[in-house]
């Protein structure tokens, strides 16, 4: 899924970034041809009074570019020239407003900021650019001083005066329509309030000299963005004689659609199909391999699966820390676990057959002496087949409660139970065996203590702790239960002074037919289950059973219950 998923993306990604190139190629081509008939006519704009004289410079363009049709309109849309075309009818949007004084800067990228055509001159012979930032022959500022004070009746005189051979005729021109344009300038900035300029050939300004109050003249104060508005306003006023009026340019197919509608040419309809089939192919591959690497582990798996059906338990190669590798360690951990629990259920059928076996051939062996007149069949016999046949009852009774305990079928009656009683019936019970042995059992719990749990499956978790621990005490030894609240819960210890249990043999005293002895004897054992017993029932009321012990020295068991009251 993820790769098919990353497959699809990258070729959506791929074929869009294709596909916008391929757009963004074909629009080059488009608007390289509409600017190159804007910028023509434009220029014919800029250099002309009016439109009489256009008709060849379009019918020139549309020989230039045969699929356009060029028509240009009048702003209430009078036809000024149309060629290319049908005459039929034109988009109700122009495709652009030819107008010199306004030049459009997405068409013409390098525009001036002023937005006049530079080839728009008016009464200049030399673009500003050209010119010299300063007037070298003193043109400007003649005419400028000679207006201040000479009578306004002599003005020719004084212009004549100025502008005697100085400079080249163009020069003098360029000059003559600075201090023209000088004039618009400074009466523009008189009607804002502010002081006036001085202008440069090349259009440049600066401030008139003021007297300075602390002597002198300094550069009057001034506000170059108004100067600036001012210089752009009082061109198109000095231009608009010379240049035509705005017109509406419509750049269309013959049939009169616009050109902005077009088709992808064959050349890069074939690059993009070639891209999204080399990635389709791509996507194949991978797809194929990553399937391949997936398919492998599961047909591993599938096999294993199989043997497991067949009793087997075995284990498969886990690489990596994928879904799948995590999948394989399952399945390990699942046929190693099935495999310890197949072998503890062979220990435990042979235990079970050992532990039946003992009783059973003691039996049949009394029986079959009494049978044949080798034994009596005496008090002494019945007592020996009573004590086996007590002994495969406990065994019996003892994997019956295992079996109800695994199934969850143990039935519990919970009732208050006073503790310290409980103990002391523990002690009358085991007392009279202790005294026997020469073991001191002594048992201890806080008066009131209350425990809610089944008496009867509580005495015998008691019972076997007891048991158990007076099993292993040697004589003048000491067995110890106490009782004790801790928070919730009722902890109840049964210590011993007895041999106590090596430290690889206690991690499985609460296995099943576990024995320190492994010799199976019942001198010091009983069936080996009391134990585990033990732990299942703690389990069933909701608490645990734990055991520390040093060798020599003897074992503590701690039984942690739940009291049950809220």
């Amino acid at each position: 899924m993820l790769v098919a998923m990353c497959s699809i993306a990258a070729t959506a990604w791929l074929v869009a970034q294709i596909t916008r190139g391929s757009i963004q190629q074909e629009q080059g081509r488009e608007l390289a041809v509409d600017n190159n008939i804007y910028s023509t006519l434009l220029g014919y704009a800029a250099t002309h009074p009016n439109w009489n004289e256009v008709t060849p410079v379009v019918q020139g363009l549309a020989e230039q570019h045969p699929n356009r049709r060029i028509a240009l309109l009048t702003r209430d849309r009078q036809p000024i020239a149309d060629v290319g075309g049908g005459g039929g009818p034109l988009p109700a949007t122009a495709s652009a407003v030819v107008d010199p004084l306004a030049v459009d800067p997405l068409l013409v990228p390098d525009a001036a900021p002023d937005r006049i055509d530079r080839r728009a001159l008016g009464p200049f012979r030399v673009p500003a650019d050209q010119r010299a930032p300063e007037d070298r022959t003193g043109t400007v500022k003649c005419l400028r001083a000679m207006a201040s004070v000479v009578d306004q009746s002599k003005a020719p005189d004084v212009e004549k005066k100025c502008l005697t051979s100085r400079a080249s005729e163009p020069e003098l021109s360029d000059l003559k329509a600075v201090f023209a344009l000088e004039g618009l300038v400074n009466v523009c900035l008189a009607r804002r309030g502010q002081a006036s300029v001085q202008l440069n050939p090349n259009l440049t300004w600066r401030s008139e000299y003021i007297e300075d109050p602390d002597g002198g003249f300094k550069e009057a104060p001034r506000d170059d963005q108004a100067i600036g508005t001012c210089l752009t306003t009082t061109r198109h006023e000095q231009l608009a004689p010379y240049v035509t009026q705005p017109a509406l340019l419509f750049v269309t197919s013959p049939a009169g659609a616009p050109t902005t509608t077009f088709d992808l040419s064959e050349g890069n309809w074939r690059r993009i199909g070639a891209v999204a089939m080399a990635i389709l192919l791509l996507a194949i591959v991978v797809t194929a391999a990553a399937c391949a690497r997936l398919i492998r582990p599961l047909r591993a798996l599938t096999k294993a699966a199989h043997r497991v059906a067949d009793g087997d338990t075995p284990q498969v190669a886990v690489k990596g820390k994928d879904e799948l590798s995590q999948l394989a360690s399952a399945f390990n951990m699942m046929s190693a676990a099935r495999a310890q629990m197949e072998q503890l259920r062979k220990a435990m059928v042979s235990d079970i057959a050992h532990e039946l076996r003992t009783p059973l051939s003691n039996i049949r062996g009394w029986l079959e002496a009494a049978e044949d007149g080798v034994s009596d069949r005496d008090p002494a016999l019945i007592a020996l087949l009573l004590k086996e046949a007590l002994v495969l009852q406990h065994v019996v009774d003892d994997l019956q409660d295992l079996a109800a305990a695994d199934a969850g079928n143990l039935h519990l009656n919970l009732d208050p139970l006073d503790v310290g009683s409980l103990l002391a019936q523990l002690r009358a019970a085991h007392g009279p065996r202790a005294s026997q042995d020469g073991i001191v059992l002594s048992v201890a719990a806080p008066e009131g203590l209350l425990l809610r749990a089944d008496a009867l499956r509580l005495r015998q978790i008691l019972d076997n702790l007891v048991t158990n621990a007076l099993r292993h005490v040697p004589r003048g030894g000491l067995v110890r239960v106490t009782a004790r609240a801790d928070g919730p819960d009722v902890v109840i210890d049964v210590a011993d002074t007895g041999s106590g249990i090596s430290a690889e043999d206690l991690p499985h005293i609460f296995d099943r037919f576990w024995r320190a002895e492994k010799s199976r004897s019942r001198q010091t054992g009983g069936s080996g289950l009391g134990l585990a017993i033990v732990r299942k029932l703690a389990e069933a009321h909701g608490g645990t059973v734990t055991a520390v012990s040093t060798p020599g020295q003897g074992t503590t068991f701690t039984l942690r219950l739940p009291a049950g009251f809220d």
